[in-house]
């Protein structure tokens, strides 16, 4: 390699990276390899570039290696000690790509994704380029969508690097390797002797609140005291309409049958009431990331972390735009009818879109905004042939969601028709409730929210109804179902337990140490999981309250205003969470006895896992995390 670039693109994918190459050129693009990694030379305005793309980081933090011998350090002093910056295992060509690289150009374009964590890689972009070559100019490229328009409208308005948002994503990196290795490495190594060799028990201070949630619905479920109770149902004709009435005649069973046995043999009934309201149903506000992974789970039954990464590769692509955002309010910049206005022939849509173009748009709007990114919408039309032929039908469910909901928030609302009804049988009031679509509205394009019609005849006071059948049913009291995944992502949401970039994957994690398992969306957790959570909640519980997490994650935020320096919340948090430390350190021996029963359960006596943690890095050595190539310490 030996062509001197005028300007040098680095993004986070290697198909950003060719998109770029794609719509920048003069006249097409070249496919070199630099250090082995894939990279598109072309010209731009006459002038030769390069744009090559990353898989994600290319460093992180670890201990130094003398650290990384667990039998050997006290897992308290992690709390002072400084983790160093190395070369993630499998990035050593990236690394060595971007050498090469910095010493063939003078300028390098920042194209990374356009988020607190994109900046986090872009600084870790600009260390390894800058030791190469002091000399180079750093800028920074931010979009939304990989489309000609957007990447060009980027590179005319090149921003700088931010080092805040750089800072807040190595503050937590540095926080969760600190609190996560300190508190595993304690758990793991005081009941070392009942642990299969090379398995450990394992805390996060994301992960760990998320399993509170999955646990307080389980002990919920638990508690619930069932309760027998009757019910009178009469199934009933009237106007032509077959219907059920019923009512709730509480736990006494001798009583029900009292009553039962007066009214079941009676052939009319008599309306006493009769209640109709027309109800208007707003469409959904503009679709942000825990609202996407949210929906896909609960219409799609997509797994929150599997939705979105179908949604970057969508992004990648060019199908919709940026998917990790906080914003529901369409920015003025939008052109809605210009993007709606792909849709026009879009599948069973088409109709109702050219409806929604010929009068003016007003979209639904939230109340976030990140200041950052557009809400996710669609960037261009594709037919389910065309998605599915390229990336399987679950990303053509994904990308369909996502111009459906886009279609949503610039429709009409829907109109309901509810009605009750109280009808007189025999002295005895029985209630039915009906509910029918009046004007679809927005459901016409998101069919997902359209509600069950349930139809009632259309009675007035003194009617009278045939009575077809009565019967008294004996039923239960239901406990509350186990947490969803969808639930979980609302509270994770509430809570402030991760960023919409990170609340999928702490989910992930949970299920990948077995600590709970997902069945038909729901969240149920191991004997592990339970024990875990709750010995310590009954100890420290600090350690496992949501709220604790929060806290942490505002003062992450603080940085990335600039309100903050990393290094006093660093120390600050520390500080906090050496204190849990200490009390849960001092109460070990009555904790030890509490996961040894939960472990022998578990595991038993042949070592085998009913619901435990898989191995990680094998069952010779115990690492929290590999480290690579030594580098750096300190922010941005």
């Amino acid at each position: 390699m030996s062509a001197h670039y005028s300007e040098v693109i680095v993004t986070e994918k290697p198909t950003v990276a060719l998109a770029f190459a794609k719509y920048l050129s003069d006249r097409g693009y070249r496919t070199i390899r630099v250090e082995g990694v894939k990279a598109f030379e072309f010209r731009r305005n006459g002038l030769l570039s390069l744009s090559i793309g990353l898989r994600g980081h290319v460093l992180d933090y670890d201990f130094p290696s003398e650290y990384n011998i667990w039998a050997k350090v006290d897992p308290r002093e992690l709390f002072f000690t400084k983790p160093i910056l190395v070369v993630r295992e499998g990035a050593g060509k990236y690394v060595r790509a971007l050498r090469t690289i910095a010493k063939r150009t003078r300028r390098v374009i920042l194209a990374l994704d356009a988020d607190p964590e994109g900046e986090g890689i872009a600084f870790e972009v600009m260390r390894i380029m800058s030791f190469a070559n002091p000399e180079l100019e750093f800028k920074r490229a931010w979009f939304s969508a990989v489309t000609p328009e957007d990447l060009a409208e980027a590179i005319r308005k090149l921003r700088e690097p931010n080092p805040n948002l750089a800072n807040k994503v190595a503050a937590r990196m540095v926080l969760d390797l600190t609190i996560g290795a300190a508190f595993t490495r304690l758990l793991t190594l005081s009941v070392k002797d009942e642990l299969p060799r090379g398995r450990f028990l394992s805390y996060g201070p994301c992960q760990t609140p998320v399993l509170y949630f999955v646990v307080k619905r389980a002990l919920e479920r638990e508690q619930h005291k069932q309760k027998r109770y009757y019910v009178v149902v009469a199934e009933l004709l009237g106007d032509g309409v077959r219907f059920a009435a019923s009512v709730n005649l509480g736990e006494d069973r001798e009583k029900a049958a009292e009553v039962f046995s007066r009214v079941k043999s009676l052939k009319t009934a008599v309306v006493t009431k009769s209640e109709r309201a027309v109800v208007e149903v707003a469409p959904p506000v503009p679709l942000n990331t825990v609202e996407l992974e949210r929906r896909a789970s609960l219409y799609l039954n997509i797994r929150p972390k599997e939705t979105l990464d179908i949604a970057e590769r969508l992004y990648q692509l060019g199908y919709i735009s940026y998917p990790r955002t906080d914003t529901t309010i369409y920015p003025p910049t939008l052109n809605l009818r210009k993007l709606a206005g792909f849709f026009v022939s879009w599948e069973d849509a088409g109709w109702y879109v050219r409806k929604i173009l010929s009068r003016e748009l007003k979209p639904t709007q939230g109340r976030e905004d990140d200041k950052a990114h557009p809400p996710i919408h669609p960037t261009r039309a594709a037919s389910r042939e065309e998605l599915t032929k390229r990336l399987g039908e679950k990303a053509w469910r994904v990308y369909e969601l996502v111009v459906r909901h886009f279609l949503a928030t610039l429709s009409e609302e829907a109109e309901l028709e509810r009605q009750k009804l109280e009808v007189d049988l025999g002295g005895l009031k029985l209630q039915a409730e009906g509910r029918r679509v009046l004007y679809p509205g927005f459901y016409y394009v998101y069919p997902y929210a359209r509600p069950e019609e349930v139809y009632l005849p259309y009675l007035v006071e003194g009617d009278e109804v045939e009575v077809l059948k009565v019967r008294l049913e004996e039923r239960k009291t239901q406990p509350p179902p186990y947490i969803s995944e969808s639930e979980l992502l609302a509270l994770m949401k509430r809570y402030g337990i991760g960023t919409d970039a990170t609340m999928q994957d702490h989910i992930h994690t949970n299920v990948e140490r077995k600590y709970f398992v997902v069945r038909e969306k729901r969240c149920i957790p191991t004997p592990l999981g339970k024990a875990l959570l709750l010995s310590l909640l009954e100890t420290v519980p600090q350690l496992v309250m949501p709220e604790v997490r929060g806290r942490m994650e505002a003062a992450l935020a603080a940085i990335a205003r600039g309100e903050e320096e990393p290094e006093d919340v660093v120390r600050g948090v520390l500080e906090e969470f050496l204190g849990y430390y200490d009390q849960l350190k001092s109460k070990m021996p009555t904790l030890s006895e509490r996961l040894r029963e939960a472990l022998a359960e578990v595991y038993g006596s042949d070592g085998r896992a009913k619901g435990a943690v898989a191995p990680e890095g094998g069952a010779k050595k115990q690492v929290y995390k590999r480290a690579g190539r030594r580098g750096e310490e300190g922010f941005s």
